[in-house]
């Protein structure tokens, strides 16, 4: 759920534009260590278990207090796409055509706590994986030999034959069922962390796990925000893949609303805040605060998951009928303008697969016929499929966060589903509640507002990790595959892309995968999407990478 983008010179109303910095310089000898970082956001973002939480305000926290094996480098641009070595001492063995990887531990690595960290713990947390109901087990690494059993019986997991360790040497021997080209971009995601073999075997909820990165959580509470501190025990072992911070604290508060927060940042009260910023106040701080603020698009999207399981997105051409009649224009202005986002048609953003911009869903256009890009909705298409499902009349609820942009969306959104012949009510909820509520089965949520952005450049961010069976866990708050869809077409292609000889075949597939997914409509695609971040004037040194957006340790106060 994590963005992969590069800086670009977007410009929006007011004249915002983005502005590039230069790299940094050492933090132990630079005069701009030390201070405290200040943060804030509209609310707490769940589970502080870092083997579960998949919301990108959380994991761009703990990418500065737990490592994994391998990570996405905290450089700019392309750069910080790639895959480098962190816990591991090198990029692993690729053996037996993709099946075998074998890594070696770094040796004089400590979690915060003072323990040494071990090929034991690398082990235990490659299984707390599933143990915990990861929400990327099965997507991500259900590959590994043993995980079929984790998955079916988490509490016996024991991936034996699937993960060896030989601590004389510091060797991890991680083994597939079948070659996964993507495997090291999974093993540097965030919910294959390091943790100590003693962390419980649940999630952690408030709880704190220690990490090897250069800040530790020191104190947390859900209402109100956390601080973080230096890790006493952390060195700097690779300047790219975890350096020592600036800062030397970091505190996150919660509770103000999205104007406020802007204000406060404004102001210098606050040093950053999470989230979109208020559309009515783009113009100000684009024309305004210029000098504070950066864009950069990212591999995201907004879209509609509807539950293929439920009546009424129970019928396929109920789910059609919604992507017709969504004015994806509309959206962009409700997003912020043209500027920073754009009509999407598909459940994969520009950039991953040929043919951007293509559009089913638009007037004289279907699966069959694409046209080059979206133009209008067709509302008399969707009414007249609304009434061949035999739904019409039926009653609907939008699950939307409780945010100004979500909300007036969800408004938008809302009258939509009433004009093609539905009662529909608009639900928002708190945004640390939204994702885990509509995920799970138990809620029969039939439709909702989300956002999701590619954990690394690749569609399977999108139509494998969003829509794969593995991803669907009825009852459960990690179910990421919100729609339920489980299609044979669609897993028989992804299983033949993980064993694709090169890039060039995988997307060939991929390309399948897509026409799919755009067929059985379990989501209406909104809109792509780029970031504005705003920071405080006292905040130097901006820094943003691939997967973590502003880097937490990069950036300094003055």
């Amino acid at each position: 759920m994590k963005p992969a983008w590069r800086h670009a010179g977007l410009v929006l109303a007011g004249g915002l534009a983005l502005l590039g910095l230069p790299a940094r310089a050492d933090t132990q000898a630079s005069p701009h260590r030390g201070g405290t970082l200040r943060l804030t956001a509209a609310s707490s973002a769940g589970t502080l278990d870092p083997q579960i939480n998949y919301t990108s305000q959380y994991m761009q926290l703990e990418s500065v207090v737990y490592d994994g094996l391998l990570t996405y480098p905290k450089l700019e641009g392309p750069a910080g796409s790639q895959v480098v070595p962190d816990l591991a001492q090198a990029m692993p063995e690729r053996l037996d055509g993709g099946r075998t990887w074998v890594f070696t531990l770094r040796e004089g690595i400590r979690f915060s706590n003072g323990a040494p960290v071990t090929v034991a713990d690398v082990a235990a947390s490659l299984r707390r994986i599933f143990m915990v109901g990861s929400p990327t087990a099965g997507s991500f690494y259900g590959g590994i030999i043993g995980a079929d059993a984790c998955l079916r019986a988490p509490a016996a997991c024991t991936l034996q034959g699937g993960v060896e360790t030989d601590a004389a040497t510091r060797r991890i021997t991680i083994r597939l069922n079948a070659p996964d080209s993507e495997f090291p971009y999974k093993i540097a995601f965030g919910h294959a962390v390091i943790l100590p073999a003693s962390t419980p075997a649940h999630d952690l909820g408030n709880d704190i796990a220690p990490g090897t990165g250069p800040y530790r959580i020191v104190s947390s509470s859900p209402d109100q925000g956390m601080r973080l501190e230096r890790n006493p025990y952390f060195h700097e072992w690779s300047e790219t893949a975890q350096p020592d911070g600036y800062v030397d604290g970091i505190n996150y508060d919660f509770g103000l609303s999205e104007e406020d927060a802007l204000t406060a940042v404004e102001r210098g009260q606050y040093d950053w805040m999470a989230g979109l910023k208020p559309l009515d106040r783009l113009g100000e701080i684009g024309g305004q605060y210029t000098a504070q603020v950066h864009v950069y698009p990212l591999y995201g999207l907004l879209f509609l998951p509807m539950n293929v399981n439920i009546p009424p997105f129970s019928s396929i051409k109920a789910r059609q009928a919604v992507n017709y009649a969504l004015d994806r224009r509309a959206m962009t202005i409700l997003y912020g303008g043209s500027g920073i986002a754009a009509p999407l048609c598909r459940m994969v953003p520009p950039g991953l697969l040929p043919g951007d911009g293509a559009c089913a869903w638009t007037q004289g256009a279907d699966p069959d016929h694409p046209a080059p890009v979206w133009a209008h909705p067709d509302l008399a298409r969707a009414r007249q499929l609304v009434h061949e499902s035999g739904t019409e009349g039926q009653d609907v609820t939008l699950i939307v966060e409780a945010t100004a942009m979500d909300t007036s969306m969800g408004t938008y959104l809302r009258d939509m589903l009433q004009a093609i012949g539905y009662h529909a009510r608009l639900h928002p909820l708190s945004p640390a509640m939204e994702l885990s509520y509509a995920q799970n089965t138990a809620n029969h949520v039939q439709i909702s507002l989300m956002g999701w952005y590619a954990d690394y450049a690749s569609p399977s961010n999108f139509l494998d990790t969003v829509f794969g069976c593995e991803n669907f866990h009825p009852g459960s708050d990690s179910s990421i595959n919100i729609s339920g869809l489980c299609d044979p077409v669609v897993q028989a292609l992804v299983a033949r892309i993980r064993q694709a000889p090169d890039a060039q075949a995988a997307q060939v597939l991929w390309q399948q995968v897509d026409d799919r997914i755009t067929r059985l409509a379990p989501a209406a695609p909104m809109i792509s999407i780029s970031y504005v971040d705003l920071v405080s004037p006292r905040l130097g040194h901006y820094f943003s990478t691939s997967l973590y957006h502003m880097a937490f340790s990069r950036v300094w106060v003055r």
